[in-house]
C-alpha cells in the first residue's frame, strides 16, 4: 500500500500539538495537515491533567521565553474563552509569605512582574484578609489579579472542533513507531511527510533521538497530585500560593480553585519511575524505568540541584496530612477531615541536560529543514499556547525555506 502524503505532521495532539497544527494550516490554507495522536483522543495526557490555572506571567525572569509569552497567553486564553463560551474564574491569586525570610522573595517576585508588564500589587497582611479573609501571611503579601482557572478540558476539546473544521486530519489511536526515509511510520499508515513537528510530550526526547536532536536531554517525569476539598467547605475567594524556590520550576503547595469554584490542594512534583507513571503499576515500562530510575538515582546521590532533599521531601507528600500539613500555615481553620479526594494524577514532563545535570527552566526546542521538535512545553504552557505556538511557528517557517524539492510547504 502507497504511504498517505502530507505537507506536516503534528506527533501529538496536546495543547501546544493542536495550536500547531492550526497554526500550519492557517499560514498554508492549501496544505494537507494531519495530527497524529497515540490515545484514543487529543489531549489526555498534561493538557487536561494540569490545573487549569492562567498564569500570569511574574514568576519568570525577563529574559526567559516563558516571560515572553504568559502574560499575553494569558489575555489571549481569556478572549478565546470568551469567544468559544467557557467558563473563566477570574479570582485572581494571592502569593503569601510565611515569615520575614520569604519577604525577599515576594520583593523579587513583584519586581519580575514589573519587568515583564504584569498587573501586580503589593499589598499589606490586613488587605490580603480583606480579599480572603482566611488567609495567613507575614507582614506583606502580592495579589496577582490577571491570573484566572479555566476547565482545560474544555479548552482542548474546543481546539479539536477548531482544528477539525478548519481541515486539520486528526488521526488518534496512531503512535509514532518510526522515521521512514520520506517521513513516518505509525500504528496504522506510512505517512510521506514534507516537514515533521513534534509535540509528543513524554516522549518528545525519543522522537527528538531519532532525527538527531535532544542529544543533551532526556525527559524526566514528575507526578503531580491534588487533594480535592469536600463539597460542602467553606469555598476560598482567591488561589494562595506560597513564595517558590525560584531555583526549581515548581511552585510549591499550594491552593487552586477551580473554574466551578471547588477548592483543591496540590501539586506534588514527585518522581516519577516511568513516563507514564500515573498510578500503581498502570502503563508500566520496564525499559523506561531502568534508565529514569538510574538517571534519579544519580541525582540523589550526587545531590545535583538540591534533588535528594526535593526527591525526599516530595515522596512525603504521598500522605495526606503532609500536603495538608504544608497547606495550613496559608489559611486559617482548615479542617482537615474535609479534604480527602484524591485527583487524578498528572505527569510534568520535565527536561533535563544529562551533560550537566540541570533542569531546563525555560522552554527548550531544536529543528532543521526537514523536522522541528519541542523538547521542554512545562507550565506554563497550557496559558503560553497560544502566542508560543505562533512563535515556534515563526521559527519553523525560518527554517523551512525551500524543501528539498524546490518547492514551498503548503504545496506538496
Amino acid at each position: 500500500m502507497s504511504p498517505l502524503t502530507a505537507d506536516f505532521a503534528v506527533i501529538g495532539g496536546g495543547v501546544i500539538g493542536l495550536n500547531l497544527a492550526l497554526e500550519a494550516k492557517r499560514r498554508y490554507p492549501s496544505a494537507k495537515v494531519i495530527l497524529l495522536e497515540k490515545e484514543k483522543d487529543c489531549g489526555l495526557h498534561a493538557s487536561s491533567r494540569n490545573s487549569g490555572v492562567l498564569h500570569a506571567g511574574f514568576y519568570y525572569t525577563a529574559d526567559s521565553l516563558k516571560a515572553q509569552f504568559c502574560r499575553d497567553g494569558n489575555r489571549l486564553l481569556r478572549e478565546y474563552c470568551a469567544e468559544k463560551k467557557i467558563p473563566v474564574n477570574a479570582c485572581g491569586k494571592l502569593v503569601v509569605a510565611k515569615d520575614e525570610q520569604e519577604l525577599t522573595g515576594l520583593e523579587e517576585l513583584y519586581q519580575r512582574g514589573q519587568i515583564n508588564g504584569v498587573p501586580l500589587e503589593k499589598i499589606s497582611a490586613q488587605d490580603a484578609e480583606k480579599i480572603e479573609p482566611r488567609v495567613r501571611t507575614f507582614q506583606r503579601a502580592l495579589f496577582s489579579p490577571t491570573t484566572a482557572s479555566v476547565n482545560p478540558k474544555l479548552v482542548i476539546a474546543s481546539l479539536i472542533q477548531d482544528a477539525i473544521s478548519e481541515g486539520v486530519d486528526i488521526r488518534t489511536d496512531s503512535p509514532y513507531l518510526a522515521r521512514t526515509s520520506d517521513g513516518i511510520r505509525s500504528k496504522k499508515h506510512n505517512f510521506s511527510i514534507g516537514y515533521i513537528i513534534n509535540a509528543a510530550g513524554l516522549y518528545a526526547d525519543k522522537i527528538a533521538l531519532d532525527y538527531g536532536f535532544s542529544k543533551e536531554y532526556r525527559i524526566l517525569p514528575f507526578k503531580g497530585v491534588y487533594l480535592y476539598g469536600d463539597p460542602s467547605i467553606e469555598k476560598l475567594r482567591t488561589n494562595i500560593y506560597p513564595v517558590p524556590n525560584l531555583k526549581n520550576p515548581f511552585l510549591g503547595v499550594h491552593f487552586t480553585l477551580t473554574d466551578e469554584g471547588k477548592v483543591k490542594i496540590g501539586p506534588t512534583a514527585i518522581p516519577a519511575f516511568w513516563r507514564e507513571h500515573y498510578q500503581g503499576f498502570e502503563r508500566f515500562n520496564l525499559q523506561e524505568s531502568i534508565e529514569i530510575l538510574g538517571r534519579e538515582a544519580r541525582l540523589f546521590f550526587l545531590n545535583r540541584f538540591g534533588f535528594r532533599k526535593l526527591a525526599l521531601q516530595e515522596m512525603q507528600k504521598y500522605f495526606r496530612s503532609k500536603l495538608i500539613g504544608l497547606a495550613e500555615s496559608m489559611v486559617k481553620n482548615l479542617d482537615k477531615k474535609h479534604y480527602r479526594i484524591w485527583g487524578k494524577p498528572g505527569i510534568r514532563a520535565q527536561l533535563i541536560n544529562i551533560k550537566t545535570d540541570k533542569l531546563e527552566m525555560d522552554f527548550k526546542f531544536e529543528g532543521d529543514e526537514n523536522s522541528f521538535h519541542v523538547l521542554n512545553a512545562v507550565s506554563p504552557a497550557f496559558t503560553c499556547s497560544i502566542p508560543f505556538s505562533k512563535y515556534l511557528f515563526d521559527k519553523i517557517e525560518h527554517l523551512i525555506g525551500d524543501n528539498p524539492k524546490g518547492e514551498k510547504v503548503g504545496n506538496y
